[in-house]
């Protein structure tokens, strides 16, 4: 992220690759044609159906200090920012706004979603690790990273501890142990949809 870390905020989508990425512009225009996907479609109907409306701004571009692709901030207008300069495909920015489209579900549903409390964050990062699409094999493969089995679950639980460890009230061990400890709930809740996608 741009800005410090804020209680509010669930931590950053992490990029793979350092990049000179796109423009702010180009980003944009990106993020409008994500908003089309059927995946972002179907996340935002939930959304609103769960009663958190989706205004115009919501999704924005911008550069990024920190190495990551994006993240969201819990509050009013632009929730999502996505990282135009760690940006190169559209796919790219199509995961990021599946995997913080889920953070802002989470959010959403739970009156409660404590950012600051290690568990609380931990759960909301396996769920978008392991219903964005973020860790499927192919893009595993793109980041070096090769195993025929358990692929799945072992970058779900790399990625989470990427994101839980940069938030200033977990420590890595807390954020392991929270992770641990909200692993089969977390995991297995896949709420809005029927099953993983």
């Amino acid at each position: 992220m741009a800005a410090e870390y804020d209680p509010k905020r669930a931590s950053g989508d992490y990029s793979s690759a350092v990049n000179d990425g796109v423009t702010v512009e180009e980003c944009q225009d990106m993020i409008r044609r994500s908003l089309r996907t059927p995946m972002v479609e179907f996340l935002r109907e939930h959304l609103e159906n769960a009663g958190c409306s989706i205004g115009e701004k919501f999704i924005k571009a911008v550069p990024c200090d920190k190495e990551i692709g994006g993240g969201y901030l819990r509050g009013q207008g632009v929730i999502i920012m996505v990282c135009s300069n760690h940006m190169n495909f559209q796919d790219e920015v199509n995961q990021v706004v599946v995997h913080e489209l889920i953070h802002a579900y989470d959010d959403c549903r739970a009156a409660n979603l404590d950012w600051a409390n290690c568990a609380h964050h931990a759960c909301s990062e396996i769920r978008a690790g392991h219903l964005s699409g973020d860790c499927h094999y192919k893009r595993e493969l793109l980041r070096g990273f090769v195993k025929i089995q358990g692929h799945e679950q072992d970058c779900v639980r790399r990625r989470v501890m990427k994101s839980v460890i940069a938030n200033p009230y977990c420590s890595e061990a807390a954020a392991k142990d929270a992770m641990e400890a909200v692993w089969d709930v977390c995991y297995n809740d896949t709420k809005p949809f029927d099953r993983a996608p």
